[in-house]
């Protein structure tokens, strides 16, 4: 009796261990855990840490980068990667608020335009990747190069005396005693609307399987050069909207600006769990990696580090990110 009491105990103990461990190889539970414990790490450093002050600049900082994961996460589940999405997005946001100010143009309008230019270069990077079928590192490496200058053709100077609606994003609302920022907000909504776009529809599916096995979906009749078209496409529209955002928190146009956006967005890409090689990941992991970037650069501002800290953290936590993911791929093979 004492001897089966005690292999049943053993058997659950092993059940709930493989549970864990099961747990801990999900999309973005590890990540999840990185952020408990560097909260953990920067509230024990700093007593402004933990403040709901400092939380709200926490997703202000991370609502541009955040944005531009979203385009970057959907193109790197196709096994994809785009290099070129800060300088679209800097190309956006000069052109919308240059034609707002300098050139007279009604800021809605200005607006749509700007999104529609980073649209357009997105599906430039779509064709070039899926008619002349290029790699994805060289197409948007180049991309990269052609919008930084035609950004600064476009202007050298920063555009400032911007109309309210397009820092309309950077208001703030209170929750307690706590400013939130629209832009905050509407990131959070815009990863929902994926999550639910990603999990529930046809599309979403078809977007893991090209990463996971693009010979199953040509089987299946599904037009992989349409199905990357939209990916790019829609990625584009989200460097737009992530442009509008910059514009908003800071309240000028910056041709400047972006030049570091590609490594952050893949960084936060890969610390949320989606894998570089494509068909499998979370997009909610995107946000929670997102966060961790902003967690890190702004605990270690609170501890008085210098921003090369910063830097080189941040290489260090893509070095981590992506050797865990190379580790798991090969223990799948």
């Amino acid at each position: 009796m004492t001897a089966d009491l005690n292999e049943t105990a053993l058997k659950r103990a092993r059940t709930w261990r493989n549970r864990i461990a099961h747990a801990f190889t999900l999309p973005g539970v590890g990540a999840f855990a990185a952020l408990v414990l560097a909260c953990i790490f920067f509230a024990v450093n700093s007593k402004q840490f933990l403040t709901g002050h400092n939380f709200s600049l926490i997703l202000q900082q991370a609502m541009v980068i955040g944005v531009e994961a979203i385009g970057q996460t959907l193109i790197i589940l196709t096994a994809g990667i785009d290099l070129s999405n800060g300088t679209v997005m800097a190309l956006g946001s000069v052109m919308m608020t240059g034609l707002a100010v300098n050139s007279g143009v009604p800021p809605v309008l200005a607006l749509l335009i700007g999104l529609l230019v980073t649209t357009g270069f997105g599906l430039l990077n779509g064709t070039l990747v899926t008619r002349i079928r290029l790699p994805p590192f060289i197409v948007t490496l180049g991309m990269l190069n052609i919008t930084r200058a035609l950004t600064l053709i476009y202007t050298l100077n920063i555009i400032t005396g911007l109309p309210p609606l397009m820092t309309a994003a950077g208001n703030t609302f209170d929750i307690g005693t706590t400013s939130v920022t629209y832009g905050s907000v509407l990131m959070i909504i815009l990863y929902l609307v994926m999550y639910f776009v990603l999990r529930e529809t046809a599309w979403g599916r078809h977007v893991y399987a090209v990463g996971n096995n693009p010979e199953a979906v040509r089987l299946a009749g599904i037009s992989k050069s349409r199905l990357l078209m939209s990916v790019y496409g829609l990625a584009g529209l989200f460097y737009g909207i992530a442009g509008l955002l910059l514009v908003a928190r800071t309240g000028v146009g910056d041709p400047q600006a972006g030049l570091n956006d590609n490594l952050s967005s893949i960084t936060a890409v890969v610390l949320g769990g989606t894998s570089l090689f494509g068909g499998r990941g979370n997009i909610l992991g995107t946000l929670v990696g997102a966060i961790i970037i902003s967690v890190f650069n702004n605990g270690l501002q609170l501890m008085g580090l210098q921003e090369i800290v910063q830097v080189l953290i941040t290489g260090v936590l893509v070095i981590l990110a992506v050797s865990v993911d190379q580790m798991s791929h090969r223990g799948q093979e």
